[in-house]
């Protein structure tokens, strides 16, 4: 602790020296600090720290006012960045970062935390803001492509652009994705706004905050182990686009007609990059062109090379026709149209009605709690909002409230349908919240579904299925092994029909209409809900 007792001391002759803008507080409470009188105080206070420090100020919370390091108990470090939360919401400005480190001895049950404050309200969400998804087999540039998108910065020819992604550092040293990762880059009236060192969150939430127009990226894994998933990348987190990636060195692989048929059958609007131009001849690109076209054409797609008919086109006849455009991460051929066809692509997973979001993956953070993350699948939420949670494995749903909301690092006061969120929850611990789960409003009144009734399509099988297979079925966010009990016993491939589905293990929220992919080693097929068991 010397070396952060040194900071700290430091910091507090800076904050003399500048004029206040670092404040120490050892806990803040809504009993004391947020009654009438009090509140109004504190929050002039806070602005003239911010203006002390040229937009910016330095909150230190679990220390004394003459810098003596006390530490609090989390439950008191969480209340107090609430209410700092809403001192800066009321002083025009909001919280962009917390750092936390434990005190207290062996068991360091304490927490200090630094909180800086910057100026400006916190983002409106309101503008347009679309989530491609990426598809495509290992080692054929999803990840690289995105990563020179974001920063503008070309590849080495080796993938180093992407480690720019929220990749793990197993996933950087064995240079394979396990699992989805996420990016973002947008535009404003000048062109693209992309990321200067996408290592530092801050970057992103910049990006977030300056840009008129997002495009959020959800990188799929490309190694066929881990279809499932890929399958709940595109299936799980509410796209508009998808974006399918073929290597010009290799071509069309297995891996890439199992994704275009996931991207097809989940009726996701398409678009096909050939990658990795620079490595090969004119003639192979050329080939590798006509190779895609064919694969289109066998699953009833028209495909539309963006070189002939020009990106304004695509970004019109998208979803009626599959665009096909020529890419270089090392090069940067095709990278300005990708920009160019981004900018013009139209929302079109809007999301009417009251708020819903399926959870994908949940973590905990120090002085928050437990967040919950995913896309908002409609409606709206905002900071404070109280929800339901749930199912839990027993059916029930649980209270929470929403402490905070983040995009891409970002710290917003409200998320709408299509973000990809963050939600800090209140009232229940990050161990409780499993994937698949949702988030709905208060007065909800959900009913948990166990069994329900569903059209399916095999789409490949190497017999036929019968009463009593089991696949697992990927719906939104839920990946959950369940019976099969088709309608006249059994189904081959090929065959549309009717089955009865039941969740082998606990019951999820369902509803007529939802779309689902099912998968069982080599077989796999698609369903939409018809009817619910409730």
């Amino acid at each position: 602790m010397t070396a952060d007792r040194a900071l700290l001391e430091r910091a507090l002759e800076r904050g003399e020296e500048e004029g206040g803008p670092i404040e120490f507080k050892e806990r803040l409470s809504r009993e004391v600090h947020l009654v009438d009188g009090r509140m109004e105080s504190l929050a002039a206070q806070l602005r003239h720290r911010v203006l002390s420090g040229d937009g910016e100020a330095t909150y230190v919370v679990g220390v004394t006012d003459d810098g003596h390091i006390a530490g609090i108990h989390p439950t008191d470090f969480s209340e107090s960045m609430d209410v700092l939360s809403l001192l800066a919401e009321e002083a025009g400005a909001h919280i962009e970062d917390v750092e936390t480190w434990g005190v207290g001895g062996e068991d360091e049950s304490g927490l200090v935390g630094v909180a800086t404050i910057r100026e400006g309200a916190i983002l409106d969400t309101d503008d347009s803001h679309i989530v491609v998804g990426t598809a495509g087999h290992v080692d054929h540039g999803k990840s690289t492509l995105v990563g020179t998108l974001v920063t503008g910065q070309a590849d080495d020819g080796q993938g180093s652009t992407r480690s720019y992604l929220d990749v793990q550092p197993h996933e950087v040293e064995r240079g394979l994705s396990a699992d989805l990762s996420y990016a973002v880059y947008g535009f404003d009236d000048a062109g693209p706004v992309r990321m200067d060192n996408p290592h530092r969150k801050s970057d992103r939430a910049r990006v977030v905050e300056e840009a008129d127009r997002l495009v959020s990226f959800v990188d799929t894994v490309g190694h066929e182990p881990w279809l499932r998933t890929t399958i709940r990348g595109l299936v799980g987190q509410k796209l508009d686009y998808g974006l399918l990636t073929v290597a010009a060195d290799d071509g069309p692989t297995k891996t890439t007609r199992e994704h275009l048929g996931i991207l097809l059958a989940t009726e996701l609007p398409t678009m096909v990059a050939i990658t990795k131009t620079d490595v090969v001849s004119e003639d192979r690109v050329h080939e590798v062109e006509r190779a895609v076209e064919r694969l289109l054409r066998d699953v009833e797609e028209t495909p539309l090379r963006i070189e002939r008919h020009g990106v304004a086109t695509a970004a019109e006849e998208i979803g009626d026709v599959v665009p096909i455009l020529k890419t270089s991460a090392v090069a940067g051929t095709g990278l300005d149209d990708l920009d160019d066809l981004f900018e013009r692509l139209p929302k079109t997973n809007g999301g009417d009605g009251d708020f819903r979001m399926y959870i994908d993956r949940t973590y905990s953070v120090t002085g928050v709690g437990a967040v919950a993350s995913g896309t908002v699948n409609s409606g709206t939420v905002e900071a404070g909002d109280d929800l339901l949670l749930g199912p839990m494995p027993d059916g029930t749903f649980r209270e929470v409230e929403v402490r905070s909301i983040e995009m891409h690092y970002h710290r917003v006061d409200r998320a709408e349908a299509g973000r990809i969120v963050g939600i800090a929850l209140k009232g229940v611990a990050e161990r409780e919240i499993e994937r698949g789960m949702v988030l709905l409003p208060a007065d909800a009144d959900p009913t948990p579904v166990r069994e329900f009734e569903a059209e399916v399509v095999v789409l490949n099988h190497p017999t036929r299925i019968g009463t009593g297979y089991e696949p697992v079925v990927h719906l939104e966010t839920i990946s959950e092994a369940a019976v099969f009990r088709p309608e006249g016993g059994h189904l081959l491939p090929g065959d549309r029909g009717t089955a009865s589905v039941e969740f082998k293990f606990r019951p999820y929220l369902i509803e007529e209409g939802q779309r689902f992919v099912f998968r069982e080693g080599r077989s796999k097929g698609v369903g939409t809900v018809i009817g619910v068991d409730e």
